[in-house]
């Protein structure tokens, strides 16, 4: 893992780092933290497996319907229940009874787990004992508790389904073989993938729950904390170099930031001013992370700005000229907060 985490290691870092920069050869990791958001208001913290498995197979089952590939295996037998329960062949119960038998043999023992160990945080205490085929809990941590009832925890699960349908589409469509970068609709807030040469566009998820994470939850530019649905999807160079033909991959989702309404169109927000060193730093660290947290982001960002960090370095500094010698004004916010 990178230093997402060692940075700053708050309770939304670790929770980030789990959705975002884990491993996945299934994506019941993210149903498994959608459900695990959804939890968080009930008296109890013991949630039974039978009472976990519900939402659970539910949020599996409507993203079978948009993506069928939700695992890099050739088959799955929970993943089979899930597609006859959405053909109507199967009742809720028996789905219900299939997912705590089969649904969480690997997801709870993994969760934590980024690179080669896991989080320091705990977001539930396994406490199914040595019964990992049905049987048994798992426990709710205050810190889940926290972290969900703080600004941070109001868009993570935005964050989680915007992370599971960025790589069950790199499944689907088998990226990076297949050589299909995400592209980036600024306008309308908006990430899909162009198959077939252009002729299919298919949406995949919101700019704003793609990237929050990447920024903590914070404005990319003066980092005050900012809910997910107050933040504004800005050009880093401005959008007017775009306009003027001297940065015709301005819309690429390397470029992209988000912002609070302040530093993004205030009475001393950026406009068309040119980031400072200061904030280019800080869009090579953030871009490098899109790299490290693997495919489809990965894919897009090197595809559009080099293969290693010094290649990608280079990259924005090549940007910076052209920026600075068509507007000239630098900015950066006032009294900004420190990285972190």
């Amino acid at each position: 893992m990178t230093d997402f985490l060692a940075k700053a290691p708050t309770l939304d870092a670790n929770w980030r780092a789990v959705v975002l920069f884990g491993r996945n050869v299934a994506s019941y990791k993210f149903a498994l933290a959608k459900t695990l958001l959804g939890l968080t208001e009930r008296d109890d913290d013991r949630v039974p497996l039978e009472e976990l498995a519900a939402p659970f197979a539910r949020h599996l089952c409507e993203h079978l319907t948009l993506t069928d590939k939700q695992t890099t295996s050739r088959s799955s037998k929970f993943l089979d229940a899930c597609r006859a329960f959405n053909r109507g062949e199967l009742s809720e119960e028996a789905l219900v009874g299939t997912t705590a038998r089969l649904g969480f043999v690997n997801v709870i023992d993994a969760f934590h787990v980024v690179g080669s160990g896991p989080v320091p945080v705990r977001f539930f205490e396994d406490e199914r004992g040595g019964n990992r085929g049905g049987g048994g809990a798992i426990r709710l941590t205050d810190d889940l508790r926290r972290l969900a009832g703080s600004v941070q925890g109001l868009g993570l699960a935005d964050e989680a389904e915007a992370r599971w349908r960025l790589v069950e589409t790199a499944w689907q469509l088998d990226l990076p073989r297949a050589g299909v970068a995400v592209q980036a609709d600024a306008a309308q807030d908006l990430l899909f993938v162009e198959a077939d040469r252009g002729i299919r566009r298919t949406s995949l998820t919101r700019v704003r729950g793609a990237l929050n994470g990447y920024q903590r939850g914070r404005c990319f530019y003066c980092r005050a904390e900012v809910p997910l649905t107050a933040t504004e999807v800005d050009h880093f160079f401005p959008w007017v170099l775009k306009e003027r033909g001297e940065m015709p991959d301005a819309d690429c989702v390397w470029n992209l930031v988000l912002a609070c309404r302040g530093c993004n169109r205030g009475e001393r927000g950026k406009f068309a001013g040119v980031p400072s060193p200061k904030l280019i730093a800080r869009l090579h660290e953030r871009n490098n992370w899109l790299v490290d947290s693997h495919h489809p982001l990965r894919e897009t960002v090197m595809l559009q700005t080099g293969v290693d960090a010094d290649a990608r370095a280079s990259f924005l500094r090549a940007r910076q000229r052209i920026a600075l010698d068509a507007l000239v004004h630098q900015w950066e916010p006032e009294g900004a907060a420190a990285d972190g």
